[in-house]
């Protein structure tokens, strides 16, 4: 895996001091060499990865009152198509899991390759907590903590694969969103229900009385309503993520409307089972990955150049069904839209005696969001059995780097599961709203729950 040379030796320098946070002189490249938030700020030596210039500026674009985006690259055409009888000539620049893909599904699965844009900027209050977060905030728990840390990006020049999936788990999400989205699980055949949800999120910062001289072990807190279908309407799920899971696990609740009641539910955790998803998906997929990573060694295994999908504007548009987008095997692939990115790689090993359906992980980061936008996941016997793909979609207007849909492939049964579509919805996202900590009880779940 191929390591530039100015990351290289910043690696080399930060060696010596794993666990620990860089110091002023190697943070000072934050902004200078590197953006703000860790990315090279340099393009690639053939200029098809151009250099970062600020990101997407607020004007990119118009906002509808359902807060549906235009998109600012709607004139371009692919460059080229990678296919199945082609694929040997990007074989370098495509991932395992994508070529499991084009291997399982040789007539329909394709990506369309165009013009990479760097699209992602953030507020300049983020840049500056990203720039403290470097000369401060350190891995505690064997890595499976943060210690001294204040929003986004913990390590933005990481030292490790630990260090690089910390900065997926507390990326810049806009610290709260309020939002309606539909998840579908489609048969082999393409047939599918969609399922909807009300999804509440909120930092911790968000949370009124938020204190930061003593802000506790909470991250954020999450909250899920299923509207639709009947048979699962009123079902909704809360949790109370912490930073240090492995010293305070993550504390979750369901409310099952058909009991009306509310009970605790570690199962919400690893690779337990995920509501609503018919088995297609376990608790830690969500967002790519989610939740504690103490089961797992994380490798670091340098970076590289990867077709991956960015700047999905189409995928999000209203003047599509929901039916255009789900398609048996994979979701309709004249609708998304792949750019060739750097990509953080990093692989996930299950440690001995722990136990987990997937025995390896490999994630791939974008180095601009530090979103993982690729996952390849192996059963115990070392087979790629699933493939998952984040569709970044960049929030210009509000400087929020945004997973809209996601979708998790699994090679062996031919079923899917793809969730964050919006597209048929009316009701507006809501970003950056202040929360209140009694929205995110059992109590308030139960109340959500109400038929």
């Amino acid at each position: 895996m191929k390591i530039s040379p100015l990351i290289l030796a910043l690696l080399v320098t930060l060696s010596g001091s794993a666990h620990a946070a860089v110091t002023a002189e190697q943070a000072a490249a934050l902004g200078s060499a590197l953006t703000p938030n860790g990315a090279e700020r340099a393009g690639n030596a053939d200029g098809s990865i151009p250099a970062w210039t600020g990101g997407l500026p607020k004007s990119a674009g118009s906002v509808d009152a359902a807060g549906f985006l235009s998109n600012p690259f709607a004139t371009e055409q692919p460059l080229f198509v990678i296919t199945a009888q082609n694929t040997e000539q990007y074989r370098e620049q495509l991932s395992q899991g994508q070529l499991a893909m084009f291997k399982r599904y040789p007539d329909s699965y394709r990506l369309r390759v165009f013009p990479s844009h760097r699209s992602a900027a953030l507020p300049d209050e983020v840049y500056q907590a990203i720039a403290r977060n470097a000369r401060t905030t350190t891995l505690v728990s064997g890595g499976n903590g943060l210690q001294d840390f204040e929003i986004a990006t913990p390590f933005p020049i990481p030292q490790n694969g630990m260090e690089v999936l910390w900065n997926h788990i507390t990326r810049y999400r806009g610290g709260s969103v309020k939002r309606t989205h539909v998840q579908a699980t489609p048969l082999a055949n393409g047939t599918f229900t969609p399922v909807f949800f009300k999804q509440q999120f909120s930092y911790r910062d968000k949370i009124k009385g938020f204190d930061p001289q003593n802000p506790g072990n909470v991250l954020f807190y999450y909250k899920q309503l299923v509207t639709a279908p009947a048979r699962l309407a009123g079902d909704v799920v809360l949790v109370h993520e912490t930073l240090d899971q492995v010293k305070e696990p993550r504390m979750s609740w369901i409310y099952n409307a058909g009991q009306r009641r509310v009970r605790r539910a570690p199962q919400i955790a690893y690779d337990g089972p995920y509501p609503a998803s018919e088995g297609q998906r376990v608790a830690d997929n969500l967002d790519m990955f989610n939740g504690a990573p103490d089961r797992y060694e994380w490798k670091l295994l340098g970076k590289k150049e990867l077709y991956i999908p960015d700047n999905n504007y189409s995928l999000d548009s209203p003047q599509l069904k929901y039916a255009d987008l789900v398609k048996p095997g994979h979701i309709n692939p004249d609708l998304t839209r792949y750019e060739k990115h750097r990509v953080w790689v990093v692989e996930a090993t299950l440690k001995p005696g722990e136990r987990h359906i997937y025995a390896k992980r490999t994630l791939y980061f974008d180095e601009d969001t530090w979103q993982i936008v690729l996952a390849d996941h192996y059963d115990a016997r070392g087979t790629l059995w699933r493939v998952a793909e984040g569709f970044q979609t960049y929030r210009y207007d509000l400087q929020i780097p945004w997973l809209g849909v996601e979708a998790l492939y699994d090679l062996i049964n031919g079923r899917y599961i793809v969730s964050g579509m919006r597209n048929e919805e009316r009701d507006s996202v809501e970003f950056g709203q202040e929360s209140l900590a009694a929205e995110y009880t059992p109590t308030a779940l139960r109340n959500a729950g109400v038929r």
